[in-house]
């Protein structure tokens, strides 16, 4: 790593590095939206086979279509769900629609990183110190590849929709990748300017810790619908502790499984996070750091706001995605807060 002071070596571009990852960064957030709308339009698993090159075309001929619905046909979705409900072809493809457009992005997403990793590498352009943790996101983008199919996978089996665990897995890595690139960005700019990588501090790791569980909290309750049992806000079906949860196996049984218990955890350690993201704006703002504690307190702001009202729309599509949205922001900020924080010297 550079010494604090001294320049980077001649070949190094750590500022072009830079602005790559914050590009892979920003198409990372983009495939959190439309992975919120494919689950909102109950489109996850419309796509039955994993087929990563000839899987980029989507069908094209009246025959292509009808074996690909066909395939879906087979799913407990269609038999239990969609089937009785009428679906037809064209109502299919909208959902096919959603599917193919999240799988072509993350396909998008590996070549962005992989082509550009291996150009920068190839030229000597990596500074000293980051080609294992370049490769490390890399393979985190992989990991995410495969835990999205495996995902999707106990929609196709075992459920009419996929698994609330697995849903949760999927969005903490690809929010782990978006962390890892943020923190991996930033610490290239320092690199620019003769700084040591920053370290990560316990309050930086406190609060990324308290904001991961409630992004965790939040994908439980996406994947059980749990968003849809009150549409009232402090109050759940018009009590501060909401009747309905079932104790029947226990209270960590219920936290993971009942709809009305992780709802109620996901609006209450909210606040958690508020509180702890309080203490770092104050913290950034004593150590001369306005812009990231300004930009910290408007995410979390912002996005409690949306969790209230896309709870009390009854879970408008438009309101969820931005809550999705905003919550990989809230996450990009945090990192950035975290950053600042542990800085060297």
């Amino acid at each position: 790593m550079a010494e604090s002071g001294t320049k980077p070596a001649a070949r190094e571009r750590p500022l072009a590095l830079a602005r790559w990852l914050l590009v892979v960064a920003a198409m990372v957030i983009a495939i959190v939206v439309i992975g919120g709308i494919t689950r909102l339009t109950e489109s996850g698993v419309s796509i039955t086979e994993w087929k990563p090159v000839s899987g980029t075309i989507p069908p094209i001929t009246a025959a292509q279509w009808q074996a690909e619905f066909d395939a879906y046909r087979q799913t407990p979705q269609y038999i239990e769900v969609n089937g009785p409900a009428g679906m037809t072809l064209a109502t299919y493809k909208f959902i096919f629609f959603w599917e193919w457009v999240h799988r072509l992005l993350a396909r998008s997403i590996g070549l962005a990183f992989a082509l550009p990793l291996a150009w920068f590498w190839v030229r000597r352009a990596i500074p000293k110190g980051y080609h294992l943790r370049l490769v490390a996101l890399l393979a985190l983008g992989g990991l995410q590849g495969a835990v999205g199919w495996w995902m999707v996978k106990s929609g196709i089996v075992n459920d009419v929709k996929v698994s609330h665990f697995r849903l949760a897995t999927h969005l903490l890595v690809a929010l782990l990748t978006l962390g890892g690139l943020v923190w991996t960005a930033l610490d290239l700019i320092g690199h620019a300017r003769g700084e040591k990588p920053h370290r990560l501090t316990l309050f930086g790791a406190l609060a990324l810790a308290a904001l991961a569980l409630q992004l965790g909290m939040g994908a439980l309750v996406a994947g059980l619908r749990a968003g849809h049992v009150a549409s009232d806000w402090p109050l759940m079906t018009g009590k501060l502790f909401p009747d309905g949860v079932d104790w029947s196996e226990g209270a960590l049984h219920a936290a993971l499984y009942d709809p009305f218990l992780t709802h109620f955890l996901h609006r209450w350690w909210a606040w958690v996070v508020v509180a702890v993201l309080v203490v770092m704006g104050r913290k950034l703002r004593r150590a001369g750091q306005r812009k990231v504690s300004v930009a910290v307190h408007s995410a979390f702001g912002t996005q409690v706001i949306l969790g209230v009202v896309t709870v009390m729309s009854g879970i408008a599509l438009w309101l969820a995605v931005l809550h999705q949205l905003v919550g990989a922001l809230l996450l990009a900020c945090t990192t950035w807060g975290a950053h600042a924080l542990g800085r060297r010297g």
